[in-house]
């Protein structure tokens, strides 16, 4: 099966504000966005356990115009407070390239 970081053509993360991360997710081939569109893998729930928040917390978009995903969630620590290790944010779209998407490649 494909993961994100295969079929994607940018998958990054930043900073949207002190307090929260947003994470995008693009594709250039209408196709491929679709299917991932269709398969139904990329949600809330699914960043909700990425990043350990509640499903609640994180605001999912689909804009099929732009053939992009987006997520917004909750920091677990608070941009350039102690502890934080990624301070711009840029680093926190990693556990989602691992993710498989199950296309229908026949």
């Amino acid at each position: 099966m494909p993961r994100i970081r295969d079929i994607a053509q940018v998958c990054k993360s930043k900073n949207a504000g002190p307090f929260q991360v947003t994470i995008d997710v693009l594709f250039e081939d209408p196709s491929v966005y679709r299917q991932v569109k269709a398969t139904g893998v990329l949600d809330a729930a699914l960043f909700a356990r990425l990043y350990g928040v509640r499903e609640e917390q994180v605001l999912f978009t689909a804009y099929d115009a732009a053939l992009a995903f987006k997520a917004t969630l909750p920091r677990r620590v608070p941009a350039g407070d102690f502890g934080d290790t990624d301070v711009y944010g840029a680093q926190q779209h990693a556990p989602l390239l691992d993710v498989e998407i199950p296309l229908n490649t026949t």
